[in-house]
């Protein structure tokens, strides 16, 4: 048995304990996580300061680096997150179906946990917390493998949780961490089949395909964001500046940060004057159509093909005119990930025409993508942005971590 398969067998074990927990034990576990990382948040901050100075000498670039950066302002959002995650309704025995039949047998559905939940991602060491709250609440227990990038902070993260559970009555295995980060031992991971229930990768579109592609056991996709926001010939312009800018800006390197920008031809000049400022502030980088090019002349750079599937984590903006929304619809369904797009409008008949025909998983009316959130939708936390089509679609919190199981009640029957 390998390193890895035992740590799946032992994972496999602790998920039995956990799935029959109940909600008071699984609370008490998840306060004493947060008062862990609370009282030793400064050896946590000391782990990542060493990550954090690797990963400059490797010549990581600003947008990855924050965020792979923790502070005592982020670790206490983290914290939060965490205790507000234990304040959310337990969704494990909830029976969201009853009834009788002919034959008098009584048959229900009751949610119950996936069971293990392996996650594999990238340089976020939040998602290290966020994660194994979800699954500590949802009865899921999970086995995490973070970005090398990261490795000593999701090291300190999962030892103190360890810790965490221990100190509470909970099997330290409903959360380990992956020790090695090489590409074998991922690949292995992602074959556990005897141990692990299902795998959610969370990262780039890179790692997302390569783990849709390869794996051998059930995938739950996220992640990937390549955003839209569509500016209307009947837009609110002002509002719609402010709106790309805070999509852009305030935090590129994550999935929800708009990629591409489409703006209706009558009114591209005029936004156009309006949004470079507000842009110009973080210097970001405009790759245009033709367009676009002919009004913003040295300020911006011909796009190239790719630019129009590219999600950049970065401060580069590609920006396309369109002649209406039915081109811009058909643009976004075509070059989107299916995660969340936006159209800026005053006009009430478009904006209900763009929620119906846009397929995504979030669709915005005159409002930032970068509310696609698990805490922001009020999910308390989320275990990653969902863009399948199956049970579990958007934020993924609490009850998208479930599975449900039929319990019959009888009297005797036979069949």
């Amino acid at each position: 048995m390998t390193a890895l398969q035992e740590q799946g067998r032992r994972a496999k074990a602790a998920s039995y304990t956990l799935a029959t927990a109940g909600t008071a034990r699984k609370n008490a576990a998840l306060e004493a996580i947060a008062e862990t990382l609370t009282k030793r948040s400064a050896e946590w901050l000391a782990a990542n300061g060493e990550d954090i100075a690797a990963a400059r000498e490797a010549g990581m670039r600003p947008a990855m680096l924050d965020r792979l950066t923790l502070t005592e302002e982020r670790i206490s959002g983290i914290v939060e997150a965490v205790r507000q995650v234990a304040a959310l309704p337990d969704p494990i025995g909830k029976v969201d179906k009853m009834e009788t039949r002919p034959n008098g047998l009584i048959i229900g559905r009751r949610r119950v946990p996936l069971g293990v939940v392996a996650i594999i991602f990238e340089a976020r060491p939040n998602v290290t917390v966020d994660a194994a709250a979800l699954c500590l609440k949802s009865g899921n227990v999970c086995i995490l493998r973070g970005g090398k990038e990261a490795i000593r902070s999701n090291r300190k993260a999962a030892e103190l949780m360890r810790a965490a559970l221990k100190s509470a009555g909970l099997p330290e295995d409903c959360v380990s961490l992956v020790q090695d980060t090489s590409h074998e031992t991922a690949n292995e991971l992602m074959h556990l089949d005897g141990y692990v229930d299902v795998l959610i990768p969370r990262g780039g579109a890179g790692l997302i395909r390569a783990v849709a592609k390869e794996a051998g056991v059930p995938v739950i996709r996220t992640g990937e964001g390549v955003c839209h926001i569509y500016v209307d010939s009947e837009a609110d312009l002002d509002m719609g500046a402010e709106i790309l800018y805070n999509a852009k800006c305030s935090r590129p390197s994550v999935c929800n940060a708009v990629e591409c920008l489409l703006v209706q031809e009558d009114v591209a000049e005029a936004f156009l004057k309006k949004a470079v400022p507000l842009l110009d502030r973080n210097r970001v980088e405009l790759r245009c159509d033709g367009t676009a090019l002919a009004v913003l002349g040295d300020r911006a750079v011909p796009a190239a093909d790719s630019d129009w599937d590219a999600e950049y984590d970065d401060y580069i903006l590609a920006v396309r005119t369109v002649k209406d929304m039915e081109e811009a619809v058909e643009f976004i369904n075509a070059h989107g990930t299916g995660h969340s797009e936006a159209i800026i409008t005053t006009n009430y008949f478009k904006a209900q025409r763009f929620l119906d025909m846009v397929d995504a998983a979030a669709v915005y009316v005159n409002a930032s993508t970068r509310f696609t959130d698990g805490g922001e939708f009020g999910l308390g936390a989320e275990i990653g942005i969902s863009t399948q089509k199956m049970h579990a679609r958007g934020p993924m919190g609490l009850e998208e971590l479930t599975s449900c199981k039929y319990v019959i009640y009888g009297q005797g029957q036979v069949r």
